[in-house]
C-alpha cells in the first residue's frame, strides 16, 4: 500500500479523492468506485502500488501509437482496477476484478524494476496500458520520473478521466497519451461507461496545452456511435485542438456485455475516415482491420505512404530526418527524425 497523493479529508474519518472526476467521497474501510483506493483510518491509500498484474514487451502501434517512435517498442504494464465501467471493455478480467475482491492480486515489481525490465528490453518508452493507468497514479508516476531519468519515453493508454491536478503534476514527466475518446455524446458516455463525456474533453485539451503528444482512439460500435453526425462532432472537436492529431477508428469486436452487437462493418470505418480527411485532418486511421489502407501514413502534402503497416508490422518507412521522402513536407510526431 501507498498513500495516495490527491486527496482531502472531510467530515469524520471520511475522505474524498481528487485523483479522477468521480472524486469518490469514501468512509473508513471502503473504496472508490476504481476498486483500488481504499480509505483506512481517514486516509486514503493505493492498493495496488507496485502491484503489476499484466506486462509485456508491445510494439508502439499497438496502443496504438502511430506518430510516437514507430518501430519500436514500448515497455507495457498495469495493475488491476478502472475508474469507469465500459460495457464493451475488453480487458474486464482485470478492469473491474478488484470490485469483488478482498485481496488485491497483482506481481511485486517496484517503478525501479519496471524501468531495470524496459531497458533489458530495448524498449524506447514505458507504457501505461491495458487497464486505466490513472486509477494506478503514485506507482506510474514513481515509474515515469526514473524513468524519465534514464531517458526513456513515458506514454499513457487513457480513458482520459482524470482531474486536472494530477494531470498536471505528472505531465513534466509525460510524453504521450493515446486518448478513447469513445464518443462525443454525455449520454453514451452514461449508459455505456459510467461515466461522463466534458472530463474527457477537458483532459484532452490540456493534454495538448502541456505540450503531450496526443493521439485519439475511438471504438466505432454498430448502431450505437457510428453515424456520420457523431463523427464529424468528433473530427471537428479535434481540429480545433490541432489538425496534427493522429484519429484512429479502432473496429469493434463484441465483448463484454455487448456481445449482441456484430463487428463493425470496414465500411463504416472508411466512411468515418472520409470524413476526418474531408474535415482537414492530416492523419485518420482504421484499426484492427490488419492489411486496409487506413493502417498506412500518407504525407497530406504528396499523398505518397510514409509509413506502410500491416497489423502491428512496420513494413516500409519513407521517412528522412522526420519528412517524407518524397517531397520533403514535415511528418508530425515524436521521434520522427530518428526512424
Amino acid at each position: 500500500m501507498k498513500e495516495g497523493m490527491f486527496y482531502e479529508k472531510v467530515e469524520g474519518e471520511k475522505v474524498k479523492c481528487m485523483l479522477c472526476p468521480h472524486q469518490c467521497l469514501i468512509s473508513p474501510g471502503k473504496r472508490g468506485i476504481c476498486g483500488v483506493r481504499e480509505n483506512r483510518g481517514g486516509k486514503l491509500f493505493s492498493l495496488v502500488y507496485g502491484k503489476a498484474v499484466s506486462w509485456a514487451a508491445d510494439p508502439i502501434e499497438k496502443k496504438p501509437f502511430y506518430h510516437f517512435y514507430p518501430g519500436t517498442t514500448a515497455f507495457s504494464f498495469a495493475t488491476v482496477g478502472c475508474n469507469l465501467h465500459c460495457l464493451n471493455c475488453q480487458n474486464y478480467s482485470i478492469a473491474h476484478l478488484p470490485k469483488n475482491e478482498i485481496n488485491i492480486p497483482g506481481h511485486n515489481l517496484s517503478p525501479e524494476e519496471i524501468v531495470i525490465l524496459a531497458k533489458r528490453e530495448g524498449s524506447k518508452s514505458i507504457a501505461y496500458t491495458y487497464t486505466e493507468p490513472t486509477i494506478f497514479y503514485e506507482y506510474a508516476y514513481e515509474t515515469c520520473k526514473i524513468a524519465h531519468e534514464e531517458g526513456i519515453k513515458n506514454v499513457f493508454v487513457t480513458n482520459g478521466y482524470i482531474l486536472p491536478e494530477p494531470l498536471k503534476k505528472i505531465a513534466p514527466f509525460l510524453d504521450g497519451a493515446n486518448v478513447d475518446l469513445k464518443s462525443i455524446k454525455d449520454d453514451f458516455y452514461k449508459k455505456v461507461c459510467h461515466g461522463r463525456l466534458a472530463p474527457v474533453l477537458e483532459g484532452i485539451r490540456l493534454m495538448k496545452e502541456l505540450n503531450i503528444w496526443v493521439e485519439i482512439t475511438t471504438l466505432v460500435i454498430p448502431g450505437m456511435n457510428d453515424s456520420d453526425e457523431e463523427f464529424s462532432k468528433i473530427a471537428d472537436f479535434i481540429l480545433k485542438l490541432g489538425e496534427e492529431i493522429p484519429w484512429h477508428l479502432s473496429r469493434f469486436y463484441p465483448a463484454y456485455k455487448l456481445t449482441q452487437y456484430p463487428p463493425t462493418p470496414k465500411e463504416t470505418l472508411h466512411r468515418a475516415r472520409k470524413i476526418g480527411l474531408e474535415k482537414g485532418l492530416k492523419y485518420v486511421y482504421t484499426g484492427n482491420v490488419p492489411g486496409d489502407e487506413g493502417e498506412n501514413t500518407f504525407c497530406p502534402k504528396c499523398g505518397k505512404i510514409v509509413i506502410k503497416r500491416y497489423g502491428y508490422l512496420i513494413e516500409e518507412i519513407n521517412i528522412k530526418e522526420g519528412r517524407c521522402k518524397w517531397c520533403n513536407n514535415k511528418i508530425d510526431g515524436v521521434g520522427l527524425n530518428e526512424v
